[in-house]
C-alpha cells in the first residue's frame, strides 16, 4: 500500500438543476471546484459529458471525473463526499438510481483495494459504466483496476465497443 497523500479517482454526476448553481453541468463544475478546497486538491479534471440515465430516471446526466490528492483515508473521504452531496441537496433515501442533484463516487485509489461495511474500492460497477469510464479515461487512462489488472483505457475501450 502506498503512503499518504493518497490519490483517488472520483466520479461526479448530476441530472437535477440546483437552485443556486443552475443546470447539471454547472452543478458538476461547482462540485469539482468544491473538491479543490480544504482537505482535497484536484490534480486532474475531465471534461463534463452528457449521458443517458440508468434505471427509472428520465433526465439526462452531466458526468465528469477528477483525480484528487488528500491525506484522508477512504472512509474519511467518503464522509467528506457525502457532506458535499448533502450541501448540494442530495438525500440518500428512497429509490435507487433516481434523479439527483449530485452523486460523488470513489472509483479507484492509489492504495489498491478497500472494503468495509460502507465502501468498496474499486467501485463495484464502474467497469461496465461508460458514463464513469469515458470521463475517467480523459484523466486516468493508465490507472489500473486492482481486481482485473486492466487499465481504465482498456476498460473504456471494451465498454464503448460493446455499446456500438
Amino acid at each position: 500500500m502506498s503512503e499518504p497523500p493518497w490519490r483517488y479517482l472520483v466520479a461526479l454526476g448530476s441530472n437535477v438543476r440546483h437552485a443556486a448553481t443552475g443546470a447539471p453541468p454547472r452543478v458538476v463544475a461547482a462540485a469539482m471546484a468544491r473538491l479543490n478546497t480544504g482537505e482535497t486538491r484536484v490534480i486532474a479534471r475531465s471534461r463534463i459529458m452528457p449521458s443517458d440515465p440508468v434505471g427509472p430516471s428520465l433526465r439526462r446526466y452531466a458526468n465528469a471525473a477528477v483525480v484528487v490528492e488528500t491525506a484522508l483515508d477512504p472512509p474519511a473521504l467518503l464522509s467528506l463526499l457525502h457532506g458535499i452531496e448533502r450541501d448540494f441537496g442530495r438525500r440518500r433515501v428512497g429509490q435507487k438510481w433516481r434523479a439527483r442533484t449530485l452523486d460523488l463516487d470513489i472509483v479507484l485509489w492509489s492504495g489498491g483495494r478497500w472494503s468495509d461495511r460502507r465502501l468498496t474500492i474499486p467501485h463495484a460497477q464502474f467497469r461496465g459504466r461508460d458514463f464513469v469510464l469515458r470521463p475517467a479515461c480523459d484523466i486516468a487512462r493508465d490507472w489500473r483496476d486492482p481486481v482485473s489488472g486492466l487499465s481504465v483505457g482498456h476498460l473504456c475501450a471494451r465498454v464503448l465497443k460493446q455499446a456500438s
